[in-house]
């Protein structure tokens, strides 16, 4: 046990305010402590290991304990500690947005950096209001995106974001967003009002393409800037698009002249296997947003990658994208974020990613047969485990059973078991899996072994 062990539970209850967090929890329990980690694992300050399920959070591609990563760290705070990017500029900065530049698709050569996520759709957004007033379509500002999406916690980023419940206790927030139905293909009939059932993924991913089409038309093509979609949307469970899917946005988008952001804040930097998540599916977006695996979460790192085309009206004259971060493009961040892409060179993670994701996919599925698993879906290392009541009808929980077994039960239960991931009802119930980029066999029989120890368990409760 951590010998400040005591102090450390006393000072966390009586002053830090921890994120997304139900501090009542904690009035008669522990409030779980990590200490240290090592590879796949995390260790609390009780000495107990826990198989790190959920990368950080969709975080450390790398694992935990890269010296490396460390020590590029240490290196750059004792050359350069911090310099802001406001009309100067450092070595890592520029090195790092010409590696970006180089790995993204097209013509996505201007990178701005944040901190992380939230901030880097604040910019995307931010840009594609201020392009088109340049470009003379200064009514071109509302946003698309989809149900139960997560964009992020910042004014505009909630906004855009699709969760209700995530958004009233802030409201009024930033005007002028608008959503439409995601890609759960499991959950089709619903979606489609019974049209379609799920069985034909084209026919389904036409459907949900082009109801951005019949969104745009309802606000008015001339009033639309962007539509903010994730390669595969977290929030709900990890869907993956259907076959043609972003095909036809990018028609949509064309069309109408609305620019497609891929919002990869989870999705990049190899947790599909690939660099980035529009490379996996074959499409062209306008921006892409980033952040987490950029520095596998060994230093705070966010970024913005836009078209040479959206930069083009800031390279004249007094013009400039008067927006910015004291902490974006940070010296050290940038120098961990360059010995970070180095590791997934010299190591092919993606490459590795690749090789296993389908070993990952199969062992997952095993669970389908416990009658709580009605749905597991997911590509590379990113997956969502849906729970039902029942399998044949689909039928999901009600608030008060979504509350019982996510919060009442699964949360404890499975981090107790010694797999750190998510339980999370932002949607259906679902419990989600996103580890380390260096993980295995070995590590996936593991997580579907503790996985299907607790779901044994809770299928009784219910």
């Amino acid at each position: 046990m951590h010998p400040d062990y005591d102090h450390l539970q006393k000072a966390a209850k009586d002053h830090l305010w921890m994120h997304f967090t139900r501090h009542s929890t904690y009035d008669t329990s522990d409030v779980p402590i990590i200490v240290r980690g090592e590879g796949a694992y995390i260790y609390d300050a009780q000495g107990k290991r826990y198989l790190d399920g959920l990368g950080g959070l969709f975080v450390s591609q790398l694992g935990h304990g890269r010296t490396e990563l460390a020590d590029a760290a240490a290196a750059q705070a004792k050359e350069l500690a911090f310099h802001p990017l406001w009309s100067y500029a450092h070595p890592n900065a520029i090195l790092l947005a010409e590696r970006i530049a180089g790995y993204a698709p097209g013509d996505l050569n201007r990178v701005f950096f944040s901190s992380g996520g939230g901030e880097s759709v604040e910019s995307a957004w931010k840009l594609a209001k201020n392009f088109f007033k340049l470009t003379g379509k200064p009514m071109k500002h509302k946003v698309i995106s989809r149900s139960i999406a997560y964009h992020g916690t910042t004014q505009g980023a909630l906004s855009i974001t699709g969760l209700p419940p995530l958004k009233q206790q802030f409201e009024p927030l930033v005007p002028s967003t608008f959503r439409v139905p995601n890609t759960n293909i499991y959950r089709a009939h619903e979606t489609t009002g019974g049209l379609l059932d799920g069985t034909d993924p084209e026919a389904f991913g036409r459907w949900a393409a082009d109801q951005i089409a019949i969104a745009i038309e309802n606000e008015g093509p001339d009033t639309v800037a962007a539509v903010f979609l994730e390669p595969v949307q977290n929030a709900g469970g990890c869907f993956p698009p259907p076959p043609g899917y972003f095909a036809r946005v990018r028609e949509i988008c064309d069309e109408y002249d609305v620019l497609l952001v891929s919002d990869e804040v989870i999705c990049a930097f190899g947790r599909l296997g690939h660099m980035f998540g529009a490379e996996r599916y074959g499409y062209q977006p306008d921006i892409i947003t980033c952040a987490k695996g950029i520095t596998s979460g060994y230093a705070p790192l966010g970024a913005m990658i836009a078209s040479d085309r959206l930069m083009e009206p800031f390279l004249h004259g007094a013009e400039s994208f008067a927006h910015g971060y004291t902490f974006g493009g940070h010296p050290v961040s940038t120098a961990v974020a360059m010995a970070n892409l180095d590791i997934f060179e010299n190591e092919h993670v993606l490459e590795h990613v690749r090789d296993h994701e389908g070993a990952f996919r199969s062992t997952l599925e095993r669970l389908l047969d416990l009658p709580i698993v009605g749905d597991v879906r997911g590509d590379g290392y990113f997956y969502g485990i849906e729970l039902v009541k029942d399998k044949g009808t689909k039928e999901t929980f009600d608030e008060a059973e979504s509350e019982k077994l996510l919060r009442g039960f699964l949360s404890k239960a499975l981090y107790d078991e010694g797999l750190y991931c998510r339980a999370d009802d932002r949607g259906d119930p679902v419990i989600q899996l996103s580890p380390p980029l260096i993980c295995d066999q070995t590590h996936f029989d593991e997580m579907e072994q503790m996985l299907r120890t607790v779901l044994d368990k809770a299928a009784t409760l219910l």
